[in-house]
């Protein structure tokens, strides 16, 4: 009797799939294990059920090195998504205020309730909050790009400082290694009869 294929689907019965989860998830655990020992490189895995329990694993480094690494080197990626997010957010806005807009011209034809006024204007005051801390965003990282620049022309600068001085300090010990060595002959001690 061979294996046969499962079909990838949902599994029905509740005890089925817990048991399916646990053999999947060691299994899972052991392949990344075996991984790290053949390629010598560091793995990660986490897994969270359908309960909410987080079932974490690593090898090579610890987790939160291994995390910590993949945060730096996809740090413009996840900025992008925020962005992304936050541009979303920005056009619901937009769309909010001509919304506002239209409301605004049914009330002053007194077709509006108070209430849907009210809530109109709680609506209005996150999309203008949200408007202003783009635009914060948006000049904080621009003042963060304008000192990064000036940090590299800084470090540039102190670095051919430090090099200059180095090269004034092995001149002037030369120099003074000349002048001690012109003027004054080395003495010979007399040998002992």
């Amino acid at each position: 009797m061979g294996r046969r294929k499962v079909e990838i689907k949902l599994i029905e019965s509740k005890s089925s799939r817990q048991v399916t989860f646990c053999k999947r998830r060691n299994g899972l655990m052991e392949k990344a294990r075996q991984l790290s020992v053949l390629c010598e490189s560091s793995v990660a895995v986490v897994v969270v059920s359908n309960t909410g329990k987080l079932y974490s694993s690593s090898s090579g480094d610890c987790m939160a090195e291994i995390l910590k690494r993949y945060e730096i080197q996809h740090a413009d990626e996840l900025k992008t998504l925020d962005l992304a997010a936050k541009t979303r957010n920005y056009l619901s806005h937009k769309d909010l205020l001509e919304t506002v807009q239209r409301m605004l011209e049914e009330a002053k034809s007194d077709n509006v309730s108070i209430d849907s006024l009210i809530s109109l204007e709680e609506r209005l005051k996150t999309a203008l909050s949200t408007e202003l801390m783009m635009e914060l965003v948006k000049t904080l990282q621009e003042k963060d790009k304008q000192l990064t620049e000036e940090n590299q022309v800084l470090t540039s600068q102190l670095t051919q400082m430090e090099k200059n001085m180095f090269m004034e300090t092995e001149d002037e010990s030369l120099t003074s290694l000349e002048n001690n060595s012109g003027n004054n002959p080395l003495e010979t001690l007399p040998l002992l009869k």
